[in-house]
């Protein structure tokens, strides 16, 4: 029997306006635009033939419809994220009852940080990117949970980006999209394909079932995308893009029998 991907997801709450900010300027969100977004997001999910799974709404942490940050997923278990902005650790709870039923949980301890869209996983390697939301501790933490399971973790530094996956995803099995001045792409072993120079946010990519969920307004470097053989599919992300969120935030990930 195939393997089969549960996406859970969370709906945009109505309070997203007061979403935490660190590297964009704070502009109005059209709620109903950001919904509209979501929805066509989570539809190319299910396209990728993942079930979808939307937790309780949240309207009391803005940004609780970008989940990835409150976990990592590994086959072996899910490691519950501590995150770096105070205001989201109450997150957490409906995340580990719905990650619960499919995987043992760990947990990242205080006064550690780590968001789960700092965590780049290729295979059995894992990069941590170390900055204003995920602490050294924090990946040190997630180092004690995924070693000992046969992953190589190790830390990165980042700059002037929000997460390491704002900087850098996977777009193929050996293949990264980067922006290299946010990260050095040469500490990843593997080849790279950098974003167009006029859209420095095109390097949140999520990679699914064969292919490739990308922000349908970074044209430029889909072109790039497509011209090295990804499949892509574009999907609207520009109202979401207002609360810093990029494409790979808006789900979890769980491959499950």
């Amino acid at each position: 029997m195939s393997a089969r991907v549960v996406a859970f997801t969370r709906e945009v709450p109505r309070t997203i306006a007061e979403c935490e900010l660190t590297h964009v300027a704070r502009e109005p969100i059209d709620v109903a635009a950001a919904r509209a977004e979501h929805a066509a997001y989570e539809r190319a999910l299910a396209d990728a033939r993942c079930e979808v799974r939307r937790l309780a709404d949240d309207d009391d942490h803005p940004d609780a419809v970008f989940v990835e940050d409150t976990a990592v997923v590994l086959d072996e278990l899910a490691v519950l994220a501590r995150p770096g902005a105070a205001s989201r650790r109450g997150e957490i709870d409906t995340v580990a009852d719905a990650l619960g039923t499919l995987r043992p949980l760990a947990r990242i301890d205080a006064p550690a940080t780590l968001d789960g869209g700092d965590v780049l996983r290729v295979g059995r390697r894992i990069w941590v990117g170390v900055g204003g939301r995920t602490s050294a501790e924090g990946a040190a933490q997630l180092r004690a949970h995924a070693a000992p399971l046969g992953y190589d973790v190790r830390a990165v530094a980042t700059r002037g980006c929000l997460h390491l996956k704002s900087a850098v995803t996977a777009v193929a099995d050996d293949l990264l999209l980067v922006n290299p001045d946010w990260v050095d792409a040469d500490v990843f072993g593997l080849r790279t394909l950098a974003v167009d120079p006029a859209e420095p946010f095109a390097a949140n990519a999520l990679l699914v079932s064969g292919r490739v969920l990308h922000g349908a307004h970074f044209a430029r470097t889909r072109r790039r995308l497509e011209a090295a053989g990804v499949r892509v599919v574009p999907v609207p992300a520009e109202e979401l893009a207002k609360a810093e969120g990029g494409v790979t935030c808006g789900s979890i990930l769980v491959t499950v029998p």
